[in-house]
C-alpha cells in the first residue's frame, strides 16, 4: 500500500529529525541520484544497477528553483557529476541553495542562470560573464535545447512549499520544455526526448489534492518522492504528471492515519472473501440486483456475470422478463426472483423513466436502509436515491453524473469542475449523503466512513468502454455481499473495498487483452484469474 500525507504532515514529521541533524537532504539526494543512475544507464543500453560503464559521458540537466527542492536536486547533481555524468544546472532564481551549488561545482558540474531575452531589465548578454550571484547567464531558449538534448531532466523548481504553477523564468522554461516534449516533429534528443524525473513532486502540482495550475506542468516519467508518498502523486488530474512513483523511506515518524491511500495487490488479497472449507452459498454472500430495461439488457448480463465471477455465493436478478431470459441464458448460474441477499447492487442499465423497474430499485433500496444491507448504486440508482444514504451504500458515478447528482442537491458544479477537482467533490458527495463515494476515472477516487481516502490507478485507457462501469458494479457488489457483517460493524470498510474492487477492475482489463482494446464481457471474464493472481501474490 502506498501511503500519501499533506506537506504539513510530512514536515511536522521532519523537524525532529532535523533538530537531531539527521542529513536528510543529503539521503534524500543520494536515493534521486541512485534512480537516475539507473535509469540513465537503462536507457544508454547499460547495466540497470546504474554501473559506471553505462553512464559515463551521459548528459543531465537540473532545473533549479530556490529552496530545499532546488537543494535535492543539487545535491543530486553533484553525486551524477562524481559518477561520470555531464551535469548542467539551470537555475531559476538569483538565490539557489549554497551548500547544494557548491557541491555541485566541486564535483566538476555547471550550473547557468537561465535568462528571458523580453526582460530588458536583465542587462545581461547570455554567454557573458557571471553576474552578481555568481552564475554565467544562458539564454531561456539555449536552455530549454540543452535540456531537451540531455538524457534525463531533473525538475527541481518546485517542492511541497510551493503555491500555484511555476513562475517568471521557471515557468517560461516549463512551458517552452513541456510543449517540445508533446511536439512529435520536435528535434531528436533521443527516441522520445529527456527521462524527465520530478524532485519530490512535478513541479507545481497541488501537492495535497492533486489539482493541476491554469499552466504547463512538466509530465515526469518518473517522481522520485522523499519520506512518504504526497496525496497529489496519487490523486487526479495530477497524478497523470506523476510517471513511476518511487518513495524514499526516510524514517519520518508520521501519523497512523494517511490522508490517501493506493491499495496493492498484497492488500486486496488481505480484504477479499476467500471461503473456507466450512462455507456454502448462501454464507459466501448473496447478491440481489436490479438492472437493465428491455432498453438496455446488457448492462443486466455484464453486472450478473462479474458478480458470479468475481465469486459470489448466489446472485438473484430482478427485473423485465425479456432481461431476465438474457441473464439467464448468459449466466445460467442467476437466480430470478426475490429472496434473503446480504447485498444489493441497483441501478445498472436502469432508465428511472421505467415504472417497473424504478419501483424494483426503490423497493430494494428502503429494505436495504431499513435491514442495514450494504448497497451499490450505480447508473440509475443514482437519480433514483433519497439524498440521506448510509455508509455502507457505495454510489459509484463517473464524473458527469457525480456533477448532475450534485446540481440537484443544490450545488454549482459541472463535470469540468468535477474532473479539475475529483477529490473535492467526491468528498462533498460524501459529506451530503453520508454515502461512501466511488468516483470513477482513470484513476479512481473513493472516500468514505471516518476519512478515508482511496485512489487507485490501475486501468488501462483501453478500459474507457460501453459496459465497464457495469462489470465494475457487479465485482465491488460482490465483495460487500461477502464481507456484509464486517462492513456493517466497520464501515471504512467499505470504501477499503471499493478500492479493491477498482483495482481487480483495472489489472483484469489488462489480463484480458494486454496492451491492447478490450470489450466489458472480456473484462468479466478475466475476473476469476485476476483475482486468483491477487490471491497468490
Amino acid at each position: 500500500m502506498i501511503l500519501g500525507y499533506t506537506a504539513a504532515e510530512v514536515r511536522a514529521a521532519e523537524e525532529p529529525l532535523l533538530a537531531q541533524d539527521v542529513p536528510l537532504m543529503q539521503q534524500a539526494a543520494s536515493a534521486l541520484a541512485t534512480h537516475v543512475l539507473r535509469e540513465v544507464a537503462e536507457r544508454r543500453g547499460g547495466e540497470p544497477g546504474g554501473a559506471r560503464g553505462g553512464v559515463q559521458g551521459a548528459t543531465v540537466v537540473v532545473l533549479v528553483g530556490s529552496g530545499n527542492n532546488g537543494g535535492d536536486a543539487l545535491h543530486a547533481g553533484a553525486l551524477l557529476a562524481r559518477r561520470g555524468v555531464q551535469v548542467l544546472a539551470v537555475c531559476t532564481t538569483d538565490a539557489p541553495h549554497a551548500e547544494g551549488l557548491a557541491a555541485l561545482r566541486a564535483a566538476g558540474g555547471r550550473a547557468v542562470r537561465a535568462v528571458d531575452p523580453a526582460d530588458g531589465a536583465s542587462g545581461v548578454v547570455a554567454g557573458g560573464a557571471a553576474g552578481g550571484d555568481g552564475l554565467p547567464p544562458v539564454w531561456l531558449g539555449d536552455a530549454v535545447a540543452e535540456a531537451y538534448a540531455a538524457d534525463a531532466v531533473l525538475d527541481g523548481l518546485l517542492g511541497i512549499g510551493g503555491r500555484g504553477a511555476a513562475r517568471g523564468v521557471a515557468g517560461l522554461l516549463v512551458g517552452l520544455l513541456a510543449d517540445l516534449l508533446d511536439d512529435e516533429d520536435a528535434p531528436a534528443g533521443g527516441a522520445a526526448g529527456p527521462l524527465v524525473v520530478a524532485v519530490d513532486v512535478p513541479s507545481g502540482i497541488g501537492v495535497d489534492d492533486g489539482a493541476l495550475p491554469d499552466a504547463p506542468v512538466l509530465p515526469a516519467g518518473l517522481t522520485v518522492t522523499f519520506g512518504a508518498a504526497k496525496p497529489g502523486l496519487l490523486l487526479p488530474p495530477a497524478s497523470r504528471r506523476t510517471g513511476r512513483l518511487e518513495v524514499v523511506d526516510l524514517g519520518l515518524p508520521l501519523p497512523e492515519r494517511p490522508a490517501v491511500a493506493r491499495l496493492a495487490p498484497a492488500d486486496v488479497a488481505a480484504l477479499w472473501p476467500v471461503p473456507g472449507p466450512e462455507d456454502h452459498k448462501y454464507s459466501r454472500g448473496v447478491l440481489g440486483v436490479v438492472a437493465g430495461t428491455p432498453a438496455y439488457p446488457g448492462a443486466a448480463v455484464l453486472t450478473t456475470s462479474a458478480a458470479v465471477l468475481a465469486g459470489a455465493g448466489m446472485v438473484r436478478y430482478l427485473g423485465p422478463a425479456s432481461v431476465t431470459r438474457s441473464v439467464l441464458a448468459a449466466r445460467p448460474e442467476v437466480v430470478s426472483g426475490r429472496g434473503r441477499v446480504q447485498a444489493w447492487l441497483l441501478g445498472p442499465g436502469v432508465d428511472p423513466a421505467h415504472p417497473k423497474q424504478a419501483r424494483r430499485v426503490r423497493r430494494a433500496l428502503d429494505e436495504a436502509l431499513a435491514g442495514g444491507l450494504p448497497t451499490v448504486l450505480d447508473a440509475g440508482a443514482l437519480t433514483l436515491a433519497p439524498r440521506e444514504l448510509a455508509p455502507w451504500c457505495v454510489l459509484t458515478p463517473h464524473a458527469g453524473e457525480l456533477a448532475a447528482l450534485l446540481a440537484r442537491w443544490g450545488e454549482d458544479v459541472d463535470r469540468a469542475a468535477v474532473e479539475a477537482e475529483p477529490l473535492r467533490w467526491a468528498r462533498r458527495a460524501h459529506d451530503l449523503t453520508g454515502a461512501t463515494v466511488l468516483l470513477k476515472g482513470s484513476t479512481t477516487v473513493v472516500v468514505g466512513a471516518g476519512g478515508a481516502v482511496y485512489a487507485q490507478a490501475d486501468a488501462p485507457g483501453w478500459l474507457a468502454t460501453a459496459g465497464a462501469g457495469d462489470v465494475l458494479a457487479g465485482v465491488l457488489g460482490t465483495l460487500l455481499a461477502g464481507r456484509a457483517a464486517q462492513v456493517l460493524e466497520d464501515p471504512p470498510l467499505a470504501a477499503a473495498l471499493a478500492a479493491a474492487a477498482a483495482l481487480v477492475h483495472g489489472r483484469a482489463a489488462a489480463e484480458a487483452v494486454p496492451g491492447g482494446p478490450v470489450s466489458a464481457l472480456a473484462v468479466a471474464h478475466a475476473v476469476p484469474a485476476t483475482v486468483a493472481a491477487v490471491l497468490r501474490g
